[in-house]
């Protein structure tokens, strides 16, 4: 069987913003964003992003990061990721499926359509903690900024800042291109960065 090279795998990056825990209450998405990367870059022009229904009375974590606080009348008023499955199913025909710690995509994607096998899973997480453990923070924002990437994700996108869900994903992207330029990395087979958890 003919191994795929990463550099040349196709990979949607997907971040999800929640409502974080609250007893009485499922953890909910409240924004969604997802960028492609083709050939071990980030492709612009290949993103999506939307807001998602979050009843008005449904309370939030006080530690919840993001903007949702100032967005309850928009929340109220979006669809929920099950009306807009249609339009996020196609994202997930790729190679494999990307995000700096997976553990929140993947379970909220299980919740949104549980008939759908989604994965494999590449976490950029997992890949900071093997291979720099050295670094102080894992935490997205902090590795981007450890690695000067900060400034290639604001031009990216502009006028959004952590803690937005297509940053966050664009962010991810900008991570791993960075990684499959490595020296060495060129002929990296696609299982090599899958995890297993």
């Amino acid at each position: 069987m003919p191994v795929t090279l990463a550099r040349e795998a196709v990979f949607t990056v997907i971040d999800f913003e929640t409502t974080g825990s609250v007893r009485g209450w499922p953890v909910e998405p409240w924004q969604i964003g997802m960028v492609r990367m083709r050939g071990g870059r980030v492709v612009p022009e290949e993103t999506f992003d939307a807001y998602l229904r979050v009843a008005p009375d449904r309370p939030f974590n006080p530690r919840a990061p993001g903007r949702h606080a100032v967005l309850r009348d928009t929340l109220a008023a979006s669809p929920s990721a099950q009306e807009l499955w249609p339009e996020l199913a196609p994202w997930f025909r790729v190679n494999a499926v990307v995000a700096h710690n997976i553990g929140t995509e993947r379970s909220q994607l299980a919740a949104i359509a549980p008939m759908h096998r989604i994965g494999p899973w590449i976490d950029t997480l997992t890949l900071v903690r093997k291979c720099f453990p050295q670094l102080a923070s894992k935490a997205l924002g902090d590795t981007l900024a450890s690695f000067g990437l900060t400034p290639r994700v604001d031009a990216l996108c502009p006028g959004r800042t952590v803690h937005d869900a297509l940053y966050d994903a664009v962010g991810c992207a900008v991570l791993l291109e960075s990684f499959l330029a490595f020296p060495g990395w060129e002929r990296l087979a696609l299982e090599n960065l899958v995890t297993n958890r």
